[in-house]
């Protein structure tokens, strides 16, 4: 598997309307392709899910809100429900300006056990690139060292534009931005009565890796459009409230959460079964 994540870029952030972003895409053409994913769908767009993780006392949140230069996001990003999916373990650092991305793809059978504190190895990986083993043990190192667990499931509609020789310049469209409590380390993709911070709004990015391209200067000044801070996750926990986004009895530490879920999930199994297998029908329950 080729990841072709951009490991390190600057972004800026924009709130656009669907007639401006329709039209942006129209600017967006002679420069750019859509991504692998997006060239699939009728829509050219597809669907994104996180699962962020938080300490008890949302640190990574309020260094957001407080606007420190250098924090980070912890998240399960994916795609979909299919048992066959990878799962990324993904580190989303600010430095200064530039943003700095780690992740590693994690064969789903092996998440629970991960984010129950098991140590990560390399054939929970999709991938033996070494690259993707160290971020998975940082993931899993800060993820202790903050104690934290699943806050929020975020998930929305993202139409993505690629530079189609090196992958350097990518613009994104989010549609359909939606927000909702979750505890509970279940990769679902439904939702139950979520909130819509940007409501119709569409969140547009610019990502580039070295120089600002020229085009996009032109086209942010041909729509009149202002740059603006949308951070999803900081977002849905501002409008979502801590109070609501802390378990039922609001104490519970991360073994307590783990040991909950696997009870309650847990199907009996005969002796023939593997810990891996009953890990894989733990995960595929949502």
């Amino acid at each position: 598997m080729i990841d072709k994540v951009q490991a390190q870029r600057f972004e800026l952030k924009y709130l656009v309307t669907e007639e401006v972003a329709r039209a942006m895409r129209d600017f967006v053409r002679p420069y750019l392709v859509t991504d692998e994913f997006a060239s699939l769908s009728p829509t050219l767009s597809y669907p994104n899910h996180s699962l962020y993780l938080d300490s008890p006392d949302f640190q990574l949140y309020w260094d957001v809100v407080n606007g420190n230069t250098n924090r980070y996001k912890l998240r399960l990003r994916y795609y979909d429900e299919d048992p066959a999916s990878p799962i990324f373990f993904e580190i989303k650092r600010r430095s200064g300006s530039a943003i700095l991305k780690q992740r590693g793809a994690v064969k789903r059978p092996f998440v629970a056990a991960l984010l129950g504190g098991q140590l990560p190895e390399l054939h929970h990986l999709v991938s033996s690139n070494p690259k993707q083993l160290m971020a998975l043990q940082d993931f899993c190192r800060l993820m202790q060292q903050n104690s934290a667990v699943p806050r929020t499931h975020v998930a929305y509609q993202r139409e993505a534009w690629v530079s189609s020789a090196d992958n350097s310049v990518r613009v994104t469209f989010d549609r359909e931005i939606r927000i909702n409590p979750q505890f509970e380390p279940v990769l679902t993709t439904t939702m139950e009565h979520p909130v819509m911070p940007w409501g119709a709004e569409v969140v547009l990015e610019l990502k580039f890796t070295r120089r600002f391209p020229r085009w996009f200067s032109e086209m942010v000044q041909m729509f009149h459009v202002m740059q603006c801070g949308v951070a999803k996750y900081a977002e849905g926990v501002a409008m979502l409230g801590e109070d609501r986004l802390n378990p039922l009895d609001h104490h519970l530490e991360r073994a307590d959460l783990m040991e909950r879920f696997i009870r309650q999930h847990r199907k009996p199994r005969s002796d023939h079964e593997s810990v891996t297998d009953n890990n894989a029908l733990l995960w595929t329950t949502s």
